[in-house]
């Protein structure tokens, strides 16, 4: 038949060898010395209650605005850069094109600009008043691309080709100098594909 324990021993455990930080030391010596004194209930309810304050506080101070939900936020940032830039070089391309695209538009209207200021310095001359030198008498246009064309004409890429393979290359420049903003027809070099303007 097993024996059994005293109810005294059930109720108080030994006491357990544990590692405290160096800085607490004298607190647990306190405690130590309280406990061995009986008032172990009090100091139990005391830590329970300083424990949830400092739990409380915890708790409160990661908010939104707190500095550890700052720093994960920006690890979170960092790591979605990094994602995103295994995806970099079709983004590179495709926003390449887009500045290109920006360019070209600038550029007609750079072109549109020194034409209406050609034109009005004609009008000048011819009306007798003094007009400025700087400006070349004629303004050299570069070739385009079927996709910057359509842009600068207004048109997608698709449309343009379609109507230029449907009217004559006369036909095709009278229509073009009705979209251009310089009033330019064009024409397709068929041996590098680019659409050169015709005055």
């Amino acid at each position: 038949m097993p024996v059994q324990k005293s109810d005294k021993n059930q109720k108080t455990p030994k006491s357990q060898m544990i590692r405290v930080p160096t800085a607490l030391i004298p607190y647990v010596k306190e405690l130590s010395q309280l406990h061995r004194q009986g008032h172990t209930t009090a100091i139990q309810k005391g830590l329970h209650s300083l424990l949830s304050a400092i739990d409380s506080d915890l708790d409160s101070d990661i908010g939104s605005d707190s500095e550890t939900v700052k720093q994960l936020v920006l690890r979170l940032e960092k790591l979605e850069s990094r994602q995103g830039k295994s995806d970099a070089p079709s983004k590179s391309v495709e926003h390449l094109e887009q500045r290109l695209e920006a360019m070209a538009t600038k550029l007609a209207q750079l072109e549109a600009a020194l034409v209406q200021m050609q034109r009005n310095r004609n009008t000048s001359r011819r009306q007798g008043f003094p007009y400025n030198n700087h400006f070349p008498t004629e303004v050299q246009l570069q070739s385009y691309t079927q996709e910057n064309l359509a842009k600068r004409l207004g048109v997608d890429a698709a449309s343009l080709a379609h109507i230029r393979t449907s009217r004559s290359p006369s036909d095709f420049e009278r229509w073009c100098r009705s979209r251009d903003p310089s009033g330019l027809g064009w024409r397709l070099n068929e041996s590098d594909g680019m659409y050169n303007p015709v005055k």
